[in-house]
């Protein structure tokens, strides 16, 4: 397992001429790392539109690649959609339950429960997502809701495929908002979501929960610094190479 884990979503943006640049510039900037033994400590993931998974495989031999979204059918009449028969040749992570289609897409945690089952049985390691709104925040909800959704998302998982699984806290209220939790709010959180994840497996293990909301150079070392804080996924400061990289670079002055 990586000591931490530098995570890119890009959501609905890059073509793939700007996704294939991207990846070689950073690949590049990563070799300078290459002696480094601290760079095998990082996890260095890109989470691309689909459709630039497969022209962007195979060009960097630091970077693993992973899906934004899957489906849990494996084909089928589902129009629009992408089964993980389709991209599990080029992908190794599927992120799943971003707050975005929770919100947008209305996707529920019986769905996102069935699409962690789908990724572990194809395996590919989920990025599981969960996060308070703003709403929930201020009405002190913020650990019922984060215990309810870990509840019913790993809800009928046995201890062994929990382990298999990522995790990612992302406050609603700080996605491309600029707005961000502090680190002592993070971490706050953070212990919390490794405590309940060990009540549902039953087990006391090292978990992987990164941090998700306007993380940046300016905070991402603080961020990283906390004891129950794995790494970042990162979105707005993931879609320009050099920002990107400066977070990875604080990163590696960590492991």
């Amino acid at each position: 397992m990586k000591d931490l884990i530098i995570a890119a979503n890009w959501k609905m943006n890059k073509t793939i001429p700007e996704c294939i640049s991207f990846i070689s510039d950073l690949d590049i900037r990563l070799s300078q790392w290459e002696l480094n033994p601290k760079l095998k400590k990082l996890g260095i993931l890109i989470f691309p539109p689909a459709i630039s998974l497969h022209p962007m495989n195979g060009r960097s031999k630091f970077i693993s690649l992973g899906c934004q979204n899957i489906y849990f059918e494996e084909s089928g009449a589902y129009t629009g959609e992408i089964s993980v028969k389709m991209i599990r040749e080029y992908t190794e992570y599927a992120l799943i339950g971003h707050s975005e289609r929770r919100e947008i897409f209305k996707e529920t945690d019986k769905e996102i429960n069935k699409k962690i089952k789908t990724s572990l049985d194809a395996g590919l390691a989920p990025l599981l997502c969960i996060g308070e709104t703003l709403d929930e925040r201020e009405a002190d909800k913020t650990f019922d809701r984060l215990a309810e959704q870990l509840r019913s998302d790993l809800s009928g998982f046995p201890p062994i495929e929990i382990e298999k699984i990522i995790f990612a806290y992302e406050p609603v209220w700080a996605i491309g908002t600029g707005r961000t939790a502090t680190p002592e709010q993070a971490q706050e959180v953070h212990a919390f979501i490794t405590e309940e994840i060990n009540k549902i497996s039953g087990r006391e293990n090292k978990r992987m929960i990164l941090y998700g909301g306007s993380v940046k150079p300016e905070n991402s070392k603080e961020l990283l610094t906390k004891k129950d804080i794995n790494g970042a996924l990162i979105g707005g400061a993931s879609l320009n190479v050099e920002s990107f990289f400066a977070i990875i670079e604080k990163s590696l002055e960590l492991v």
